[in-house]
């Protein structure tokens, strides 16, 4: 190996671009044991590398003491007492780019991700659409690794042992005879939601034979979860009484995990478990879907009807007559579709 031996890895935010940097950090160090890393990151997401026993966490601070331009001159200061002999920016946004210039200036080795910001742009267009897959993010973050001479082959990875359930969860009052399947029905934007009387629709059926886990937080999502749970026998959620730490261990028992395209389908994905995503405004052409998953766990609004989709990378944006849009797919499709999913992980199991 070359003399790269302590290697800075730049991913702030958002949460669910730094839980697909796990699969990546898994073959990283299991190919290369002796190598170190630190994940310069916003300390809320510390709880998703409790896995890697070796790596060291520095908190990013944007909102204090790394805020503005004297802020950035800070962490570039506290970062360089790290003495990496590399960095791997997995972020590349403005504030990384000013650490780019700075580190480059002190003769770092830096390499950065190549977001394909120009391809993006051509498939959420709304004339002239250039309707095809870009390279997963995923992939993307294996590239910067390899520029800085750090071969990862993802066909390698290795799931981590399942964690034991938290002892928080009474499990006596949750059924083992049933498969456990989540649910995390909110995203972080609108056109990304599923229309919650739908999911309702979906939980109350599903939790007949199943136990329903409900993911989510913020206080409008916390109580519309309660109403679920309150309503069903079967439904369970911990959501804002677990760390991070204790909800992946959660996240990892389950079946099956039913997700919008947002950050639980990454963390089920990454703790080897099945994941049905919904997309809305997005689809998973952009790079975002969970990996690992194929693509016959996804669905679709018809874009027959709906050609403009994919109208943004994020979801923010519904075009005109596009309100409705995600009511052409039914509660009864994606009911169908968990349960043939559920029956081919079981049979799966048997062989």
């Amino acid at each position: 190996m070359k003399k790269i031996d302590h290697i800075l890895v730049l991913r702030f935010s958002a949460f669910g671009d730094v839980a697909i940097m796990i699969p990546v950090i898994r073959c990283l160090i299991h190919k290369y044991p002796n190598l170190e890393l630190t994940i310069a990151t916003k300390k809320r997401y510390f709880g998703i590398f409790n896995e890697f026993k070796k790596i060291k966490l520095f908190s990013v601070e944007t909102e204090d003491q790394h805020k503005g331009i004297l802020g950035l001159f800070k962490l570039y200061s506290d970062l360089k007492k790290i003495k990496p002999t590399a960095v791997a920016d997995l972020h590349s946004v403005l504030r990384t780019n000013f650490l780019e210039v700075l580190f480059r200036l002190s003769f770092f080795k830096y390499k950065r991700i190549f977001k394909g910001r120009r391809e993006k742009l051509k498939l959420i267009a709304k004339k002239n659409k250039k309707f095809q897959p870009l390279t997963p993010t995923i992939y993307r973050y294996v590239e910067v690794f390899r520029k800085l001479g750090f071969q990862i082959d993802l066909g390698e990875h290795q799931f981590p042992l399942k964690p034991n359930l938290p002892k928080k969860l009474n499990i006596r009052n949750l059924s083992r005879n049933f498969k456990w399947v989540g649910i995390a029905p909110f995203a972080s934007f609108p056109g990304k939601i599923y229309p919650l009387d739908l999911m309702q629709k979906v939980i109350a059926f599903l939790q007949k034979e199943h136990q329903v886990f409900l993911f989510g937080n913020g206080k409008k999502e916390l109580k519309q979860i309660l109403i679920w749970q309150t309503a069903y026998n079967n439904v369970a959620s911990f959501s804002g009484k677990l760390a991070l730490d204790e909800e992946l261990a959660l996240i990892s028992n389950l079946d099956l995990m039913i997700s919008m395209d947002s950050l639980n389908g990454h963390l089920a994905t990454n703790m080897g478990v099945k994941v049905v995503s919904i997309w809305g405004m997005t689809h998973p052409f952009l790079g975002f879907a969970p990996w690992g998953q194929t693509d016959n766990n996804n669905l679709f609004i018809d874009r027959n009807k709906f050609p403009k989709i994919p109208t943004s990378v994020y979801g923010d944006k519904i075009p005109k007559g596009y309100e409705l849009a995600f009511r052409s797919l039914l509660a009864k499709d994606v009911i169908e579709k968990v349960l043939e999913v559920l029956e081919s992980r079981h049979h799966h199991n048997q062989q």
